[in-house]
């Protein structure tokens, strides 16, 4: 199935100047040369000028321009072209169609990508590392997509897959030596490594948290009474006019989410109704949803005007969200002391105005902060686990080290508490894919696009 010719549009079907369309596998310079006239396999790397046709009646279509790359040396490490139509919706749709009576098939998502991988042109941390920077929306995520595409994160786990074989090939030496008394290794040494190993895969794994938040975005949800300006600030924090905003208590009755970048990290924003016993069921249904929200949020932003104390009800809301809460002081504009304006002083507050937009700034940087506390203090400088199958691999390889370690202190013969360190040797090498099953292959590569 990876072997035949498959073609895809890599760019997105709409009005637009250019398309580029992707053929690659064994008979791509012979399908290519079945629609492009005139068509030369060689030299490679080199743009030409062609008119594609229609099959079978051989009906001008485009003037395009095509580029050969040939295997190895390719981004899939097979024979590939790429041709460079006009844009728009009919003209790439027409010469895709001759493309696919010329010889080729469709390709699957991601399918470009998983031959690469297949011939060793990346690892699947760097073809993960490829979906993930298609789909960043934020610089931080760009940032951390391109450090594992430079193989960041695969040289981590490599170098911790050769501290698992180096701990193995410690231990081996009381297999291979039975008659010593303790071994030629001394067992001090062998609890070292053991105790560094765990350090190193537990170092890796504290990152994960913030890792896979940075992929997805963190959950930062608005919350409050309601008129205390929540919309507002939701719709001042976003930039546009996404949520309705009216002086009638009540007026938000769902949750809104929407995405947004805050001082270069990730976020999914949402705005709920306001919390307070209602009798309106529309509006209850929705407190209801404002709750499963907060259960579920990575930051609430607890909103509350500027100027006035907090109530009991705000208290207890603050309280119980504890770490996560930040307290923002809204309408800053309108409130005003003996001194004039109403600064918030207290620790952990931040006094914001929708209309003139002060404190803005001041907030993105706490939700920062506060959701990406490791990333933002050492600028996502080192490499990261960013999905949920990194996590759970990384975490059966520390357990594997540990129930090792706890069979040799039981007295198990070192050959049966070996049996442990080779798994912990395969979990390593399903996050880069060195033994990785179909079924988490398909998995992997089903999310990205039919071009990639």
């Amino acid at each position: 199935m990876f072997t035949d010719t498959i073609v895809a549009l890599a760019t997105p079907p709409g009005r637009s100047a250019v398309a580029l369309i992707r053929l690659s596998g064994r008979d791509a310079l012979a399908v290519a040369g079945r629609v492009l006239r005139p068509f030369a396999a060689g030299p490679p790397r080199t743009a030409r000028r062609a008119r594609a046709v229609g099959l079978p009646g051989g009906e001008i279509l485009d003037d395009v321009l095509y580029t050969v790359y040939r295997a190895p040396g390719s981004y899939t490490g097979e024979d590939l072209v790429e041709i460079g139509t006009h844009g728009g919706l009919l003209v790439p749709g027409e010469v895709l169609g001759s493309l696919v009576a010329a010889g080729a098939r469709l390709a699957l998502p991601g399918e470009f990508t998983r031959r690469a991988m297949l011939n060793g042109k990346v690892d699947l941390l760097q073809a993960e590392a490829i979906a993930d920077l298609v789909d960043a929306t934020a610089p931080a995520q760009r940032r951390a997509a391109l450090r594992q595409l430079d193989r960041g994160l695969s040289a981590r786990i490599g170098a911790l897959r050769e501290q698992v074989l180096a701990l193995e090939a410690l231990v081996s030496y009381d297999i291979d030596f039975p008659e010593e008394d303790s071994g030629p290794v001394p067992p001090e040494r062998v609890d070292r490594a053991i105790d560094d190993l765990r350090a190193a895969l537990l170092g890796l794994l504290q990152t994960a948290a913030e890792g896979e938040r940075l992929r997805e975005g963190a959950l930062a949800v608005i919350a409050g009474c309601p008129n205390v300006g929540k919309s507002s600030l939701f719709n001042a924090l976003l930039g546009n006019e996404r949520a309705i905003v009216t002086e009638i208590p009540g007026t938000t009755r769902d949750a809104i989410e929407a995405g947004a970048t805050c001082d270069g990290f990730p976020f999914r924003l949402v705005d709920t109704a306001g919390l307070r016993e209602s009798g309106d069921r529309v509006e209850r249904l929705g407190i209801e949803v404002s709750r499963r929200y907060l259960a579920a949020a990575d930051i609430v932003i607890l909103c509350a005007e500027a100027g006035r104390e907090l109530d009991q009800d705000e208290h207890r809301f603050g309280a119980d969200f504890g770490e996560r809460l930040i307290l923002v002081r809204t309408k800053a504009d309108a409130a005003t002391d003996a001194g004039g304006r109403w600064k918030a002083v207290r620790d952990g507050e931040v006094a914001v105005s929708a209309i003139t937009g002060e404190g803005l700034a001041e907030l993105r940087a706490a939700l920062a902060r506060r959701a990406f506390t490791t990333l933002a203090q050492q600028g996502d400088v080192a490499p990261v686990v960013t999905r949920a199958r990194h996590r759970a691999a990384l975490e059966r390889a520390l357990a594997e080290v540990g129930e090792f370690a706890g069979a040799r202190r039981a007295g198990l013969e070192i050959a049966v508490a070996g049996t442990h360190l080779r798994a912990a040797v395969g979990a390593l090498e399903d996050v880069i894919g060195l033994v990785t099953t179909d079924d988490i292959l398909d998995r992997v590569f089903s999310s990205f696009c039919v071009g990639k």
